[in-house]
Parts: C-alpha cells; structure tokens; sequence
C-alpha cells in the first residue's frame, strides 16, 4: 500500500499545457443546482462549549466527483470539495475530516482541500467505507475484500478475505462491542467480525434473518443500529424488514413494507420507540415498535426518486432524508403519533434541464425547465436564493389521493417567455405545455402559477359551421412592454391576450401557405381543418411588428395594431425555432437544413448565414451587444460565430450535448445545461478579464473542454481558477499603426494644430487673458474680525510685514537652483548625438505649452543650446514629428537669438540645421507639388 501526499496548492498550468485552452473564449466556471445524488449522506452533530443555540448539525452530500457540507439548521451550504478524477461511491466524516472513496483511493479533505491519499494494493474500486475507532474500513467493489487502515498514519494494517458464496455490501460497528463489527451480504447472510484478531466469530443465517430464504430478493440493502444494546435494524430488497438481536441470535420483529425494496433504516433517538423506513419507490414509512412493529404513517412520494439516505438528528424529532431527486429534505413530527410535515429542504431539478433562460437585466437569475415538470429559478450568487415555482397543493393533493406528487404536476414545458416589465404587477411569464391544447402564466413576483390559462378554443355560433381542430401550444411569447401574451398552436391559431385580465385581444391569421412550400413534408397527410403548424413567435421592442414561423419553412411579419399579414420570407428548410434580439432587430432562425439564418427585422432580409453543424441544432443565443452568436448542436459542440464577419471564432467540445444556452445580460456568463447532468454549469467570457483576439478556427483545432464543478469559494482556489483567464502570448494587432510608415516619408506627431500654434502665440494669449483692473477689496469690513478688549469697539489691526523678516536672496540658493535638472534636460543630456532623440519628443510632446516654453526658456548654458539644435538636426533627419521640429526650432530662435549671434561655438551647429532644414523643405515642396500634378491630372481626365 502507498500513501501519496498531495501537493498543499494546485499545480501552476505552464503555457505548453495550457496551449489547447487557451485558445478558447470561454472557461469554465462552476455548477449550480447540484445538492446530491444517490450515494447515502452524512450527518454529523458537534456541540461547542458556551454556545446558546444547542447542538450543530451537519451534512455531507456526494455530488458525483465532489462533495459538499451542509449546515443542517438551515441547510445553507458551507464547503464545496475538490473536483476528483473518479465518481465517489462512499463518504465518512471523522470531525473536520472527510474520507472520500473514489476509484481504487481514499481521499482525505480537509476545509475542502485535499490532504492526503490512499491507494488500494489490489487496484480495485471501492464501494464502501467506514470509521472504525483509529481505524478505516473499505470494502472491494466485489465484496471479497476487506480493507483495513490506520487513519491517523495512513500505513495498510491488513485485510480479510470473505469465503465464496459471501458478498459484503455494508458493514455496522455495533454499539458497546469492542474490536468487533457486522458485515452484510447480498446472499442475505451477516457476519460478526473481530478486527484485531481477522476472524469470523459468527455467522448469521438468512433463515434465521427473513422469511423466505429461498427467494431471489433477500440482499440486505440497509443496516443500522437502534438505541437498544445488540438489536440492529435490517432491510432486504424484497420490502422486508427485521429488527434483530444479534446477541440471541434471535428475530425480534418482523415488518414489510411496499414499494421495492428497504434503502435506508433509522431509529428515533429520543426516547420514542419509532422507527423509520424508506424504499426505492420514494416512500417513506414510519413504525411503532411498543405494538409490535405496526406501520403509522405512509409518506408516499417523499421524494420523486428512490430514497437513499435518512437519519433522524439526535435528541430532536426530525428526520432528515436523501434522495435521487437531487433534494435534501427534512421532516418534523409535532407528536410521537403524528404524522410528519415537511419542515425545510434543498433541492434542484432531478431529470436534467432543457430549456434555460437568464431572467432580468442583472444576470444573477436564472429560469430553467426540465422534464421533471418543474420550473425553477435558480440563483447565479447565492443556492439558497434558488427556488421552485409552486403549481399549488399538490401535497395534500396527493396524500388524499395516495399518489406521488409528480404525477399531479403540469407536463414538461416546450416554450416559454417572460418580461420583466410589469414582474410586480401581474403575471409575466408564459410557458407552452408538451400536449396541452392552452398556456400557462406564472408570476414570479409570487413564486406560483398564475391565475390565467389562455387556450385556443373557438367559441362557434350559429349552426352549420365546423369547429377548428385544437393543436397543442406550440410557441410563445410576452410583449417587452409586459402587457400582453401571444401563443400558437400546431394547427396554426394565433391568439394575444391581455396578461392583467386574461381576455383575449386580438388573432392573426396566417392565411394559405405561399406556393413555395406546398410541397414539403408537412403535406403529406393533413386532417380537415388542420391549418400550418407553429414553431415560432417574436415581438419587437416597440410593439410594431410581430413574427411567427411555421414548420413548413415561411417567417411572417405582422403589424401588431392591424393584426394584418405585411410580408412573408420563404426559407429553404423548415424552421424549427427563432430567437430575437430585440436591441438589434436580429432574428435567428434555426433551420431543418443545419443553417442558422440571420434575418434583419427592418428589411426582412437575411443577412447572414451559418453552418458547418455536423449534427440537429438544438439552442442558440445573442450576446447582449448583438456581436455574437451561441450555437449547441447534436455534435456536442458550443460554437461562437461572430456576426459582423459571419465567421466561427470559438468552438468546444463538451463531454455531453448541451440542450439549452443562455447568455448574460451582463456579458459575464454562459449557461449551458446537459443531457446527463440535473445541473447548470457556467462559463466565464474571457472577452471580460482579459484582451481576447478573435481569429476565425477550423474543426481541427475544436478541443474536448472540461465541465464546470462546484468548486470552493477559496481565496486560493478562486486565483487558481482565474489562472486560466490570463492571455499567456499577446497576438500582434494587424491593424495597428507603425510609428513611421516609411523612410522617404513626412510623420507627424498626430497632435492636434491648436497644441502648436498655442506654443507660438503664448505671449498673445496670456495679454489677452490678463485682467483689465485689480481686484477691489470689500467694502465693508465682515462680523467676524477680532476685537480689543474695552467699552469702544475697536478692531485688531493686522501688523505690516516688516522687510526684516522677508527671506533674503543668497547665492547660495542661486547656485543650487542652477544645477537642478529638469526631466526634459536630463533626458536631453542622456540621448545620444546620432540618435534620433525618440525618448527626447516622446516627453516633450506630453507637457503642455507653457511647461514646454519654460523648458525652452531654462535652456542657459552653451552645452544645452547645442544639445539641444542637435536634436532639432536629428529630429529632421529621421523624418518624424515635422511640426513639432518647426514649433520647436520657432521658439529656440526667438528665445535665444541674442546667445546664438553672440557665440560662434553655436554658429557650426545652426548652420547645419538650416542645411538640413532647407534640404527638407525642398523634399517635401517637391513631393507636395507632384502630388497636386497628378491629382490635376486625374482631376482634368474625370471630369
């Protein structure tokens, strides 16, 4: 056996590894909606010295390759452990610890971080674990091996071998047994082991243990102590269920319950004798072990899957469950007899979601649907802000009808469309129901359904006339302004209504189907009355102009005041799904063909079109700006096509499809949601940290990107995340302009004309500012100047400053002031004489006009006045900032004119700068009146 210790910090992702994904425009992020899966949980109470609120309850749920730590009180969540590389079967909390089993290694965390590691010597998975005083305890994913470690150490101390014919599933350390423990089988026999010694001391058999041994269901599935010293609570799959002692030897009680088979068994702890029961139906029964084990209560459909998990929290009356509908719950009973009401839970979608849409204009919600037939909202910040919209009572519903609560549920939604306008109003979500004839509003300020329902029925007056076949709701949509709701069905109704009243308003009719496409595969075989079938419907943002598709391949514009058709666009393919971006008047259409269109909404053109799908569309998504669209398809690619070039700038691959996408309204996030997950997982837009080029990429280079995990809001671990956020190479921008486009050319300094002109005129401007009279002094004297003391009122006079203590003009300060440098002479001084002076004019042309005359004006020695015609030489010779060199040149002269006549160690050097000045001038004449030459020339032969 080795122990392998893990590194303290994740390793840091050099850029040869991180080659592939960075690449990508988005990073994922992490997970929401996860709370727990079928692996059973863990609860833990820790009572802390002078606390006043009673004993803490916590507990440890499995999250496929993580887990998580709950508070119990207010199942709040605490700790999010680290993503592993295999799915984790079993989990065991030993105080701060947490013992993971995952493949063939024992993982332990600690604060969500990963501390140390065992590895299984038979390289075999392990299905189970289990803390046994100083020790760990594991059984093999067959059942022939029992794995044993010192905790503490980590060394291997042994393992025990079970004979053929035993395959253990659980093991229980009986209460006051020392060194000893009970291993259940699949067969339906147990064990009594000792761990020190490695032997069997007692074998229980399924005669003694069940009714009918000879049955194919006597695998023990659930085993737990009770408060009472050697009885021990068993369950079989076949329903049944045995209170035994084990001391004896010796069946005490026998129950059976219905719904599959025993998953979880619990006693009460407070001094009632009840105990609890749950099945792999979602049933949760409670019994009164005083009469003999008679059933008290049946919770049918507790949870919508099997139950995996349930304890009841010592000392109190609660019970708290888990189940494989992704829910945590717990449930109080108010007296020993009564039944039990459900007191708190978490929970998220347990079928995976397929449509999600962010909901309002700050991105930190989430609506989502799933074939669970529920829709939630779901929290981007905190999971205890998530939530289920309510459908009404449909517990008590279902207790009086003794059926699960799920098959009382609306079905799944197909569409749906909401806006946030009048949310505190009314009712401002609409949804479309898979075979339901009418559509649904909810409110979301309420957290319920709605109070409407807005159907297709035709009410039909007279006699003679035939009713219009009824389609199911197809396609829905709500006004941007929240008013209204417009809905169509298969058999080609369109109706709005009014959201506030739920009367109806006005129809649109679609009319005959243009030639074009009466021969697709719609045709094929019509009913009387059918009319074309809805896929479709979109309203501007301005309430002008409504667009429905049909199956059969048309978009139709209508006007939203006359209701009347205005223009139809005939596509190629079938139109599956249109999405519109209301800010941008774009309208994405998702075609039969693998094409995503684009249509512009104001010259109902298309303007765009994209494909290269290898598989069905399924979703798409604008960016908030307009500039991107979100694709997923049946390919497990999420492609990113930037609409401006119409190229695919960014594409993944994800370990699953993705059915839906949403992006955020704040340009942060991208939602996606999967076929084999019950959880949201989002994607960080690097465009937002950091400078991201886009480049157009071809199917060779779309890689296999990692999924999103619940990961810890750890400082550390949240600067490892954004790690991969951090362009590693910066691409050189194409379109950027070089500082000298060529030799033989005139550069400027691109500043604006005023900058220099202002520099010449200075004297001009600052006479023409001056003011035209002193300032006078006020007129009478304020309220608040000191006063002397005395009957008169006399005002304390300030005394003149006297000459004596005006600072005296030394030499000294003369001197010093002299030999400072200013940056524009120290950089001046440390350029060299053939250079070009770049640092020199870079400087200069960042200070202003008057601080640029003073440096001019400071320039008194004859080594700076010669430095400083040197860089004017080679300022002119490099051919760049031409006006500046001018300006410059302007004002030395009119500055210094006297020093230069004066000094005949200046005259070489200005002697020089005419010449090069005067060489220049002549270039750029020369150049300047070629160029007039043949612009008359084009000019004459145009006109």
């Amino acid at each position: 056996m080795v122990q392998v210790e893990p590194p303290r910090k994740r390793p840091k992702h050099t850029h040869e590894s991180n080659s592939t994904s960075s690449n990508r425009l988005f990073v994922p992020f992490r997970a929401l909606g996860l709370v727990t899966n079928h692996v059973p949980f863990v609860l833990q109470t820790r009572s802390y010295k002078g606390s006043a609120d009673g004993p803490q309850t916590y507990i440890l749920s499995c999250l496929g390759k993580s887990w998580a730590l709950w508070e119990g009180g207010r199942i709040t969540l605490l700790f999010v452990g680290p993503q592993l590389e295999d799915h984790i079967s079993s989990l065991a909390l030993d105080g701060d610890d947490v013992w993971t089993a995952s493949g063939p290694h024992l993982i332990k965390c600690f604060r969500g971080k990963e501390v140390s590691r065992l590895s299984n010597p038979l390289s075999t998975p392990l299905v189970f674990i289990t803390i046994f005083a100083t020790q760990l305890l594991a059984l093999t994913e067959d059942g022939r091996n029992l794995l044993i470690w010192n905790k503490t150490s980590g060394e291997f101390e042994g393992i025990i071998k079970f004979n053929g014919g035993f395959t253990a599933t659980l093991i229980l350390h009986p209460a006051t047994y020392i060194n000893k423990i009970l291993v259940a089988s699949a067969e339906g026999t147990m064990q009594l082991w000792n761990i020190q010694t490695r032997t069997c001391l007692h074998t229980f058999s399924a005669s003694n243990l069940v009714t009918n041994p000879s049955s194919n269901h006597i695998s023990i599935t659930a085993l737990c102590q009770s408060p009472a010293i050697d009885v021990v609570g068993i369950g079989f799959t076949s329903g049944e269920i045995s209170v035994y002692d084990i001391r004896t030897d010796e069946r005490l009680m026998r129950m059976f319950m219905e719904g599959g088979s025993i998953r979880a068994l619990g006693f009460r702890t407070d001094g009632q004798p009840i105990m609890a029961s749950a099945s792999s139906a979602g049933h949760l029964a409670i019994w009164d072990l005083d009469s003999g084990g008679r059933l008290l209560h049946m919770v049918r459909g507790a949870h919508d899957g099997s139950i995996c998990a349930l304890e009841w929290i010592p000392g109190q009356p609660v019970l708290a469950t888990s189940g494989e509908d992704n829910s945590i719950k717990q449930w109080l009973f108010d007296s020993p007899t009564a039944t039990p009401r459900l007191l708190k839970y978490r929970a998220g979608h347990h079928a995976p979601p397929h449509l999600i849409r962010f909901y309002g204009d700050d991105g930190k919600q989430l609506i989502t649907a799933s074939r669970d037939r529920s829709l939630r909202c779901t929290s981007v910040v905190r999971d205890s802000r998530s939530f289920e919209l309510s459908q009404g009572s449909l517990a008590r519903k279902a207790a009086n009808m003794s059926i699960s609560v799920a098959s009382l549920k609306f079905p799944h939604i197909t569409s749906m469309s909401f806006s946030t306008t009048r949310a505190k109003d009314w009712d401002n979500v609409l949804t479309g129901h898979a075979e339901d004839t009418f559509a649904r509003s909810w409110s979301m300020q309420n957290k319920k359904v709605g109070k409407h329902t807005f159907g297709f029925a035709e009410d039909i007056k007279g006699k003679g006339k035939e009713r219009l076949a009824l389609g199911s709701c197809k396609a829905v949509c709500v006004t941007a302004c929240g008013n209204f709701g417009i809905a169509g069905s298969s058999t080609g109704q369109i109706h709005m209504w009014n959201l506030q009243s739920g009367i109806k308003r006005k129809s649109f009719v679609l009319g005959v189907a243009p030639p074009e496409v009466t021969n697709r595969t719609v045709r094929m075989t019509k009913k009387k009355g059918e009319g074309r079938c809805i896929s479709g419907i979109a309203s501007d943002s301005l309430n002008r102009v409504v667009v429905v598709s049909t199956l059969d391949g048309t978009m139709n514009f209508f006007d939203f005041y006359t209701s009347k058709l205005e223009h139809s666009v005939v596509l190629p393919s079938s139109v599956v799904a249109i999405h519109l971006q209301r800010d941008s008047g774009l309208i994405a259409v998702i075609c039969d063909d693998l094409v995503v269109r684009v249509l512009d909404l104001e010259t109902r053109r298309i303007v765009r079109e994209l494909g290269g799908f290898k598989g069905r569309l399924l979703d798409l998504a604008f960016s908030p700006d307009s500039r991107w669209l979100v694709t997923s398809s049946m390919d497990s690619i999420i492609r990113t096509f930037d609409l401006p070039t119409g190229h695919l700038i960014d594409a993944f691959r994800t370990p699953t499809v993705a059915t839906s996408v949403a992006f955020s309204p704040t340009n942060d996030f991208l939602a996606t949601s999967h076929v084999d997950s019950v959880g949201v997982f989002l994607w960080a837009n690097r465009a937002q940290y950091s400078d991201t080029f886009f480049q157009s990429i071809s199917d060779a280079e779309i890689t296999l990107a990692a999924m999103p995990s619940m990961q810890g809001a750890d400082e550390e671990d949240v600067l490892d995340a954004l790690s991969e956020l951090n362009v590693s190479e910066k691409h050189k921008d194409v379109f950027s302009t070089p500082p000298q486009l060529e030799g033989d050319l005139i550069t400027l300094t691109l500043l604006p004309r005023a900058r220099w002109q202002t520099l010449l005129h200075l004297e001009v401007i600052a006479q023409r500012n001056k003011p035209k009279e002193p300032p006078k002094p006020p007129e009478k004297a304020p309220f608040f100047l000191p006063t002397l003391p005395g009957v008169e009122q006399r005002f304390i006079s300030e005394d003149k400053e006297k000459k004596d203590d005006e600072p005296k003009k030394t030499r000294r300060l003369d001197k010093i002031a002299a030999e400072t440098e200013s940056v524009f002479l120290e950089k001046l001084l440390t350029e060299s004489a053939n250079g070009d002076y770049e640092t020199l004019f870079v400087h200069a042309k960042a200070l202003s006009p008057a601080a640029l005359e003073l440096e001019v004006q400071s320039l008194v020695t004859l080594e700076h006045m010669a430095s400083f015609i040197n860089a004017l030489t080679q300022r002119l010779r490099s051919r760049k900032d031409f006006e500046a060199v001018q300006t410059l040149q302007t004002l030395f002269l009119r500055t210094h004119a006297d020093e230069i006549i004066e000094n005949e160690e200046l005259h070489d050097s200005i002697r020089m700068l005419k010449e090069v000045h005067e060489k220049e001038s002549r270039r750029i004449l020369e150049l300047l009146a070629s160029s007039l030459g043949t612009l008359g020339f084009v000019r004459q032969t145009m006109s």
